[in-house]
C-alpha cells in the first residue's frame, strides 16, 4: 500500500514465496492463507463427532467456503492417541469429502494422514497437499508426495501416530523443533519433493505442555527463519485453554490472539475452526501491515 508507515513485523526469507497449490496462488511474502479444518472423525479433538457423517463434513466444507477459507485440511484420524483405524476406513472417511469439495472449489484442499496408501487414494481424488503431523515418521509419505508433484507440510511432533508421549521435556525447545524440523525437511528433499512443496508446522501442543507452546510461539522466528512457509496451526488448543482457564467451546478469542501474533511473528498459514472470525482477523492484520486495500473507503471520503 502506497505511503505505509513502517511496522514490526518479522518477514521471512523464503523458499519461493509465491507459489500455485492446487489451483490457487498465493504471495507468502505478503498474503496469510485461512485453512478451515474439516474432521471426519468420531473422536476429533474439537468438535467431537459433529462433522462425522459424510452429509455434516460436506455441509462443514460449504460453510467453509461461504466464510472465505482459503484452504481446507480435510482428516479421518486424529493425532490424539485412540484405536487405530485401518488405511481402508480412513480413505472411506476422507475420499468421499475430498470428492465433494473439489467438485465445489478451486480452493486448496489439504489431506491429514499417516497412511501412504490414504495420501495416494487422496491426491487421486482431488487433494493438493499432505499434512503430515508425524514428522515423516514414515519417509514412504515424501515418496508419494513426490511422485504426485503435490505439497507437503511436515509437522513436529515426537510420539508414534495415536499414541501416548507423557511429560515431554526439552532442553530449547524452540531450537529442537527448528533442528527437527531442518532435518525433516531435507529428508523429504532427498526424497523428492521440490523445495517450493514444502510448508512446515512446529506443532503447538503436539508432545508439548502449555509453557513450551508459549515459548514456541514467542519465538516462531526462529522456526520461519528455516526458510519455508510457516502454519500456525493453534485453534482452540490446550495451551489456550489453560493460559486463559477456558473450557473447550470458549477460546475463540484466544484463537483470533495468537493467530494475529502468529502472523506478526512469521506464520504465512493459519489453521482455524472458526472460519469466518479468523478471515476476518486475518484479513484485518494484512490490511493493517499493507499488504492489503480496504474492501472500500468511504468513511471521511464523501
Amino acid at each position: 500500500m502506497a505511503g505505509a508507515a513502517p511496522h514490526r513485523v518479522y518477514a521471512p526469507e523464503l523458499v519461493s514465496p509465491r507459489r500455485t497449490i492446487g489451483r490457487r496462488s498465493f504471495d507468502f511474502d505478503r498474503q496469510v492463507a485461512v485453512m478451515a479444518i474439516i474432521n471426519r472423525t468420531p473422536d476429533s479433538f474439537h468438535d467431537k463427532g459433529r462433522t462425522f457423517a459424510l452429509d455434516k463434513a460436506v455441509e462443514a466444507v460449504d460453510k467453509a467456503l461461504d466464510e472465505g477459507a482459503d484452504w481446507l485440511d480435510i482428516g479421518g484420524v486424529p493425532f490424539a492417541p485412540g484405536p487405530e483405524v485401518s488405511p481402508k476406513e480412513e480413505i472411506d472417511r476422507v475420499l468421499p469429502v475430498i470428492e465433494a469439495a473439489r467438485a465445489r472449489t478451486d480452493a486448496v484442499i489439504s489431506v491429514e494422514t499417516y497412511h501412504p496408501e490414504v495420501a495416494r487414494a487422496a491426491f487421486a481424488g482431488g487433494a493438493d497437499v499432505l499434512n503430515n503431523v508425524t514428522g515423516l515418521h514414515d519417509p514412504r509419505l515424501a515418496d508419494v508426495v513426490a511422485e504426485a508433484g503435490t505439497s507437503l507440510i511436515i509437522t513436529h511432533s515426537l510420539a508414534e501416530p495415536r499414541t501416548r508421549y507423557p511429560r515431554p521435556v526439552y532442553g530449547d525447545v524452540a531450537a529442537e523443533v527448528a533442528a527437527f524440523l531442518r532435518d525433516r525437511v531435507a529428508l523429504a528433499l532427498k526424497r523428492g519433493v521440490g523445495p517450493d512443496r514444502i510448508i512446515i508446522d512446529p506443532g503447538h501442543d503436539l508432545n508439548k505442555n502449555t509453557v513450551q507452546s508459549l515459548e514456541l510461539t514467542r519465538r516462531l522466528p526462529e522456526i520461519a527463519d528455516i526458510g519455508y512457509p510457516l502454519l500456525a496451526a493453534i485453534s482452540n488448543k490446550d495451551f489456550i485453554g489453560e493460559t486463559l482457564d477456558r473450557p473447550q467451546r470458549e477460546r475463540v478469542e484466544g484463537t483470533i490472539a495468537v493467530t494475529v501474533a502468529s502472523i506478526m511473528l512469521g506464520a504465512r498459514i493459519v489453521r482455524v475452526h472458526e472460519v469466518r472470525q479468523a478471515v476476518d482477523a486475518v484479513r484485518m492484520t494484512e490490511a493493517v501491515l499493507g499488504w492489503r486495500e480496504p474492501a472500500y473507503t468511504r468513511h471521511n471520503v464523501e
